[in-house]
């Protein structure tokens, strides 16, 4: 498994209250295409429901920080996911039986699979650079790291994930980063075969500390509905 990383910059859609469709255009001429979004609640942010390369959107959250006291919105993430292979690997452990409920088996199942996910992130904090973005990386992976190797460290393999990526890069409001469990799309900054960096990867976002709660729970009934 290689988690990849690219990076472009695109205005953020705002302001769209559910899931509706959204007319937009595609290249230079004045072609349009309407597609289905699913809006972030929190971060006003809306993500496509399917990928240009099949995987479908199975939750999205939101990236906090406390600063000075103060919750500051970072980025709005969805996590987009190859269902039926997902579905596949599920089953095949869980049988045609799932739980009522989303549950840490089910959880480590995603994190400990190979199945291909992207996680599509949009930043909302105006004043962010690339070096902001790799010292959070380094440590919400440094601590999954250490979780899943049996409380090892490894700080050179937590610092890879986006460590081609030039520190002076600055990431407006409405810039995009993809973080690919398998090979993505698009510009590639940095690739590395890793399969402790992918699963602590995940665990970001479905471990026992997530990044958002609301955004795991979304994101366990989604699987929970492939059966």
């Amino acid at each position: 498994m290689a988690p990849t990383v690219v990076s472009d910059v695109t205005p953020a859609a705002m302001g769209i209250s559910e899931t509706e469709d959204k007319t937009i255009k595609k290249g230079n001429d004045a072609d349009e295409e309407v597609i289905r979004v699913e809006t972030e609640a929190k971060t006003g942010v809306s993500f496509p429901i399917k990928l240009s390369d099949g995987k479908m959107l199975s939750s999205t959250g939101a990236r906090k920080k406390t600063i000075m006291g103060l919750g500051i919105k970072i980025y709005g993430f969805g996590m987009y996911v190859d269902n039926s292979r997902m579905k596949e690997v599920l089953k095949g452990k869980m049988g045609d039986k799932p739980p009522t409920s989303p549950t840490n088996e089910l959880y480590q199942l995603v994190i400990d699979s190979d199945v291909a996910i992207t996680v599509k992130m949009v930043i909302v904090y105006g004043s962010l650079t690339m070096k902001m973005v790799k010292k959070n990386y380094d440590e919400g992976l440094g601590s999954s790291i250490k979780k899943l190797n049996e409380g090892r460290k490894s700080e050179e393999l937590s610092s890879k994930v986006m460590g081609n990526a030039s520190d002076d890069i600055k990431l407006p409001s409405g810039s995009e980063i993809e973080i690919s469990r398998l090979p993505g799309y698009g510009e590639l900054i940095s690739s590395l075969e890793s399969e402790l960096l992918c699963r602590a990867y995940m665990h970001l976002y479905l471990g026992d500390d997530p990044f958002d709660k609301e955004a795991k729970e979304k994101f366990g009934l989604s699987m929970l509905s492939l059966f």
